[in-house]
C-alpha cells in the first residue's frame, strides 16, 4: 500500500472535492481511498508514506495526441528552404525526418520524451507513429520504451501512400499486428488505435482497405483531419467533398476514432463528427507554430463534440498546452470572456473520458477505484482554493515544471524530483548520438 498524503487533494472529476491537509491512499494500481492524510495514516501504518508538504495532490495529465518520434527534430538543420505553407513543413522536415529512422531511433526518439511527460505531469500519452523504412517492429520498439519508462500509452502507425504501396501494406499489417497483440494481451498500460497520415497522403483504394481491416478487428482509427488547408483543397480536387465527409464515406468516423486537429471544418462536417461521436483532438501549439489557424473548438464544444486537448509533439507539458489553449481561442474570438470552462473541460473532462475509451476503467480523478496516477505539485495558493475555481490556480499558478512527484498506475517514477530506476544521462548521451547520424545524413 502507498498513502501520498499531508498536502491539499485535488480529486477533480464527478467528485470535485479540495480536500485539505488530506491523502490518497493507493493498492497496486488502483486507488482505494481518498480522505484525511492522519485518519488513513493511523487506519493503514504499514502503507509506505509519500509526504506532499502541504502541496497540491491531483490526477496526472493525459495527452491525447502524440508524436514522440518528433524529439529528433529538436535543433536540427532540415537544409530545406525556409517553409511558405504547411506542406513545406511536411515535405521539408518531417518527411526528411521519419524517413531516416531504424528502429533504434524509433526507441530512443521515444523514451526522452517520455521522461519529460514523467517530469511534468502527464501520466498517459496516444502517440501517433511513422518510420517508412523502419515499419515493422516500431510499434513494439514504442510500447517497449512506454513500459520501460512507466508512462500509460496509446500507439498507431500512420498509414500512407506517400512511399509507395508496399510501405503502406506494411503499415496496415503494423497496425493490425499491434492491435491485435494488445487485444490478446490486455494491458491497463497499453492499447493499439489503426493509424492514418492524411486525407491528401490516402488513396481511396488503401483507405477502403484500413476501413475494411479496421473493422474486422474492432479498432478505432487516429488520424489528422484537416489540419492544412491543403488537405481540403487536395479533397475538394480529387474527391468532389471535405475530409470530415470522405472519411465517414469509408467509415473511419466513430466513437473509437480521434480526429486530431480539425482546423479547416466547416458546420457540416461537425455535425457528421457529432453524429457519429468521433473524438477530435486539439493542438493549439502545433497549429499556431505551422500557421494553419484555429481550430473551432468553441463551436464543437457547443454543438456536443468531444474535443480533447494534445500537444502534437511540441511538447510534453499539458499544462502548457491549457495556457496556450486559453489564449489562442479568446485572440481568435476576440472575445476574453470565452475558453475559461471550455478548456478546463477538454483537458480535465474530455481527456480522461478518450483515455477510458482507450484502455477502460477511470481517469483523471482521485476517487475509490480509479487508475492510481496520481502528480504532487509545487503550489501552495497564495489566494483561496476551491471547488469553484481551482481551475484558474492550475492556469495562472502551475506549470509542468512545478511537478515533484509522479505515480503511475501505482508505481513511483519520480518522487521529489528524483527519477526512479531511469538512466536519463545515459539515455539522452545514446539519443544525442543517435539524432546526430541522423542530422548528418540529411
Amino acid at each position: 500500500m502507498l498513502i501520498i498524503g499531508n498536502g491539499m487533494v485535488l480529486t477533480l472529476g464527478k467528485s470535485n472535492q479540495v480536500i485539505p491537509q488530506g491523502g490518497v491512499l493507493i493498492q497496486d494500481s488502483k486507488i482505494i481511498e481518498v480522505g484525511p492524510s492522519q485518519e488513513l495514516q493511523t487506519r493503514f501504518p504499514e502503507a509506505r508514506f509519500i509526504d506532499a508538504h502541504g502541496k497540491l495532490i491531483m490526477p496526472g495529465l493525459i495527452n491525447t495526441h502524440m508524436h514522440l518520434y518528433s524529439t529528433f527534430a529538436r535543433g536540427m538543420d532540415a537544409k530545406s528552404k525556409p517553409p511558405r505553407n504547411f506542406r513545406d513543413i511536411l515535405e521539408g522536415l518531417w518527411w526528411k525526418l521519419d524517413k531516416l529512422l531504424t528502429i533504434e531511433d524509433v526507441y530512443y526518439s521515444a523514451l526522452t520524451p517520455l521522461i519529460e511527460c514523467i517530469k511534468t505531469g502527464t501520466t498517459t500519452i496516444v502517440d501517433h507513429h511513422a518510420s517508412p523504412n523502419a515499419v515493422t517492429g516500431s510499434l513494439s520498439a514504442l510500447a517497449k520504451a512506454a513500459k520501460e519508462i512507466g508512462v500509460r500509452a496509446a500507439f498507431c502507425y500512420e498509414v500512407s501512400d506517400r512511399d509507395g504501396e508496399s510501405i503502406a501494406q506494411e503499415g496496415i499489417k503494423e497496425n493490425a499486428d499491434f492491435i491485435k497483440a494488445c487485444q490478446g494481451t490486455p494491458d491497463a498500460m497499453t492499447a493499439g488505435l489503426f493509424g492514418l497520415h492524411a486525407s491528401l497522403t490516402l488513396s481511396d483504394k488503401t483507405l477502403q482497405q484500413c476501413s475494411d481491416e479496421a473493422k474486422r478487428l474492432g479498432a478505432g482509427f487516429h488520424v489528422h483531419v484537416a489540419e492544412g488547408i491543403e488537405d481540403v483543397n487536395d479533397c475538394l480536387t480529387n474527391h468532389g467533398m471535405r475530409v470530415v465527409e470522405r472519411f465517414e464515406k469509408f467509415g473511419i468516423l466513430g466513437p473509437k476514432s480521434i480526429a486530431a486537429h480539425c482546423v479547416h471544418v466547416n458546420d457540416r462536417e461537425i455535425e457528421l463528427l457529432k453524429a457519429s461521436k468521433t473524438q477530435v483532438v486539439h493542438n493549439p501549439e502545433s497549429n499556431m507554430g505551422n500557421a494553419v489557424g484555429v481550430t473551432p473548438v468553441l463551436k464543437m464544444l457547443d454543438k456536443g463534440v468531444r474535443v480533447g486537448l494534445g500537444t502534437d509533439g511540441y511538447t510534453c507539458d499539458m499544462f502548457e498546452s491549457a495556457k496556450v489553449e486559453n489564449v489562442l481561442q479568446k485572440h481568435a474570438a476576440a472575445d476574453p470572456s470565452v475558453a475559461w470552462a471550455e478548456v478546463p473541460q477538454m483537458l480535465y473532462g474530455n481527456n480522461p473520458l478518450i483515455a477510458s475509451d482507450l484502455f477502460g476503467g477511470t481517469f483523471g480523478e482521485l476517487t475509490p477505484g480509479a487508475w492510481a496516477d496520481v502528480i504532487v505539485v509545487d503550489y501552495i495558493p497564495a489566494t483561496p482554493l476551491n471547488e469553484t475555481n481551482w481551475s484558474g490556480h492550475l492556469l495562472f499558478g502551475v506549470s509542468g515544471h512545478n511537478v515533484e512527484t509522479t505515480v503511475i498506475n501505482g508505481r513511483v517514477r519520480m518522487l521529489d524530483r528524483v527519477l526512479v530506476d531511469i538512466d536519463e544521462e545515459a539515455i539522452c548521451a545514446r539519443s544525442r548520438e543517435l539524432a546526430q547520424a541522423i542530422w548528418n545524413r540529411i
